[in-house]
């Protein structure tokens, strides 16, 4: 059986997750990398046969490198917005979107791209959204009447968000910057007991933030543009700290997140019932790499039978994601 060749697109610590993932699965491929900066990445991978390309030289890339799917790897503020549509008119295609509130028109440009290219594209996927999409869904359908919660950083660190990390090195005057999402304790305990809340944003997370400044940089209007973002921030009691390059590489040089789904109520006889799916990830972008490979192969998969457009996790039979067949997967798994 030939291996589905994987196109990198970005890399970052998304796309090094990508390339590690790449080697535990027989049936996958690394095909090469293409990016912005392919000298950097060719100086970083040393003496690695991994072809590199620049991320420009469409038909160089696509006849060299013949790649069957492109995971793309980068940000969800700048990048994919522009990369993703550009990128569904030539090959299919796997990201990570994750802009709550933009995923529904996202997902119409993305569908109209790959559409009429007659390619593939799985967006928004990783474990939320991806993962948690599907188990809110789940729940939420398991137990009507009841709401589906979301909620991340449980730990007394939080976990990094490299979304909301990466939004806020697009900021002019920010150098570097690393931001933790904490779960409010009291609205957890709200949701396990089954008082089904309305619980805005706000209500249900606050937003840590570790800064480096460029030289000269206004501090006071940074911190305002941060706690102003929509989407990321602006609904969210936010804490901004400035620190040295020095003190954030050693203080938050890994990347830890984790979270669960919860959704509590009752049974039609009136019986208690909670319904919980819980991660906890040493490293968010390896965790995301993760998902995105086995979300390649479904994309692949799909390809083959014919679909075209744009597909979230909802969207696709959970044994497009396993290597084994049908076969296995019944005699292993049910």
């Amino acid at each position: 059986m030939s291996k589905i060749r994987v196109l990198i697109v970005g890399y970052g610590n998304v796309g090094r997750g990508v390339a590690a993932a790449l080697n535990v699965h027989p049936d996958m491929a690394l095909a090469g990398i293409i990016s912005r900066s392919p000298e950097r990445v060719k100086k970083e991978l040393g003496d690695s046969s991994i072809p590199v390309m620049h991320v420009d030289d469409v038909e160089d890339w696509k006849q060299a490198l013949r790649p069957d799917i492109a995971i793309l790897c980068g940000g969800s503020s700048t990048d994919l917005p522009k990369q993703g549509p550009e990128f569904a008119v030539h090959i299919s295609t796997v990201d990570s979107f994750d802009n709550h509130g933009e995923i529904p028109n996202y997902f119409k440009k993305m569908d109209a791209a790959a559409r009429a290219a007659g390619n593939v594209s799985v967006i928004s996927t990783g474990w939320d959204p991806g993962i948690f999409s599907l188990e809110r869904v789940l729940a939420a359908s398991f137990l009507p009447g009841t709401r589906a919660y979301g909620f991340y950083g449980l730990g007394d660190a939080g976990g990094l968000s490299m979304g909301h990390s990466d939004a806020i090195r697009r900021i002019p005057g920010v150098k570097d910057g690393r931001q933790y999402t904490h779960a409010e304790p009291v609205a957890v305990a709200k949701v396990r007991a089954g008082e089904n809340p309305q619980l805005p944003p706000g209500e249900m997370h606050w937003r840590e933030c570790f800064v480096v400044l460029e030289k000269g940089a206004n501090a006071a209007a940074v911190e305002r543009e941060i706690c102003t973002m929509p989407n990321y921030f602006a609904p969210y009691r936010t804490e901004v700290n400035f620190v040295s390059q020095e003190e954030l590489n050693e203080r938050f040089g890994t990347f830890p997140h984790g979270g669960c789904v919860i959704a509590a109520g009752k049974t039609p006889d009136g019986s208690p019932a909670r319904v919980e799916y819980s991660c906890d990830w040493g490293s968010n972008p390896a965790a995301t790499a993760s998902v995105l490979v086995a979300h390649a192969r479904a994309a692949v998969r799909m390809k083959k039978e014919g679909k075209a457009g744009a597909f979230t996790i909802l969207d696709i039979p959970p044994a497009y994601f396993s290597p084994l067949t049908h076969g296995e997967l019944l005699k292993s798994y049910m």
